[in-house]
Formats: structure tokens, C-alpha cells, sequence
């Protein structure tokens, strides 16, 4: 007795994971879209908001207060970021770039020159083995790489989750560079998406200082 033949509700597992598919599904889709996208930019039009952006890091207070960072080497239609590697360790600061490990996980090595870096698994300059390891907790600031970012901080980054997992529970300063035409007002988050604190533009800057809601 007290069957009634109707089908049970999903338990909220059930349903998590059923939106949780489907957020995965609805960034796999801008992914691609804004790949598309910036792949129709010009060389001229990248290098000026490439230019444009690293400025507006470059002028950024939090920078200045940072001795010990974490930067990236931009690849594809990512920001530049060379040069600004190689201002940096000109104004003495102790550089570092990350390491990607087994299991999507990363680390930060610091290097003193260009020269110390070589290409990884993904064909992406990074530090040599002989670079040494900087804790977590000893890195200032964090330029935390992304196809684009919303007004909350949120990122939708390459798929992979290496940033996701390393800025979990990350208490420094993070900063994240969108060329202002793929500038999201609200991007598709999971619960484990790393977000940042600062988001700057070629035109200005947004300052999400407290946990996106979702």
C-alpha cells in the first residue's frame, strides 16, 4: 500500500548533479563561442588591448604594495604577458609562474630571467625544474589567467580547473585582465569556480570584494 505509481522526486543529489551538468554544458558552449570570437580580432586590435590592459595592471596600487607574484605566460588569444614578466623582474620582485602537476594541479616557481622558462605538456612556456618551489601563502598577488570575467569576479577559464583548485581557500589579492568587448555581466558558476577580486578592462575597473552570490 501507498504506492501510488507517480515517480519520486530527484533527491537534491540528484538535482545538484543535474545542474551542475548543465552549468558544465552552458560554459563548454561560451567557451567555444568567445574563442571564436576573439579569433576574429586583428593583430592590431589585440595588441592594443593588450597594451591597454597590461597599463591598467601595471598602475594597479595592489601591485605596487606586492613583492612576491604570480603571473602567467599568455598563449592564443590570451593577454601578452612577456613583457610584463620581464618589467617585473626588472623592478625587482620576485616572479613566479605556474608549474602544472599531476591530477590538474599546479605550483608557483620563481624564475629571474625569461630564459628560465620552457615549454610544457600544453606547448605553454613555464618554469624549469630547477626553479624553486614558492609556497601558496608567500605569493602577494595572483594574475589569474581567463577568457573572460563578470562583474562579480566570476571567470570562465580553459576547462582544465587548474586555478579552480589552487586559489581554493587563496587569501591574497587576485586580479583578472577581460578585454572589455567579452566583459560578462554574469557568468555560469559552479560551486568550485575560483572568482577574483579585481577585474580590470581596457575602459576601467570592477571591484568584487566579497563572494559572488549565486
Amino acid at each position: 500500500t501507498g504506492t501510488s505509481g507517480r515517480r519520486q522526486p530527484p533527491c537534491s543529489t540528484e538535482r545538484n548533479d543535474n545542474m551542475g551538468q548543465e552549468v558544465a554544458k552552458v560554459k563548454k558552449i561560451l567557451r567555444q563561442q568567445i574563442r571564436e570570437a576573439m579569433a576574429e580580432l586583428t593583430d592590431q586590435e589585440r595588441a592594443w588591448s593588450d597594451g591597454e590592459l597590461i597599463q591598467r595592471f601595471l598602475e594597479h596600487p595592489k601591485l605596487a604594495e606586492a613583492h612576491t607574484v604570480l603571473l602567467y605566460y599568455g598563449v592564443g588569444q590570451e593577454v601578452a604577458t612577456a613583457g610584463l614578466i620581464q618589467t617585473l623582474l626588472d623592478q625587482g620582485k620576485t616572479v613566479c609562474l605556474p608549474k602544472c602537476l599531476p591530477e590538474y594541479q599546479m605550483e608557483a616557481r620563481a624564475i629571474t630571467a625569461l630564459e628560465d622558462l620552457v615549454p610544457d605538456q600544453y606547448d605553454i612556456p613555464a618554469p624549469k625544474d630547477g626553479c624553486p618551489v614558492v609556497a601558496r601563502e608567500e605569493l602577494d598577488l595572483i594574475l589569474v589567467p581567463g577568457l573572460c570575467f563578470d562583474s562579480r569576479g566570476s571567470r570562465l577559464g580553459q576547462g582544465g580547473g587548474y586555478y579552480d583548485r589552487y586559489l581554493e581557500d587563496y587569501e591574497g589579492v587576485t586580479i583578472g585582465l577581460c578585454r572589455e568587448d567579452f566583459f560578462q555581466v554574469n557568468l555560469p558558476r559552479e560551486p568550485l569556480d575560483a572568482w577574483v577580486r579585481f577585474v580590470l578592462t581596457e575602459e576601467g575597473q570592477v571591484w568584487p570584494m566579497t563572494q559572488p552570490i549565486d
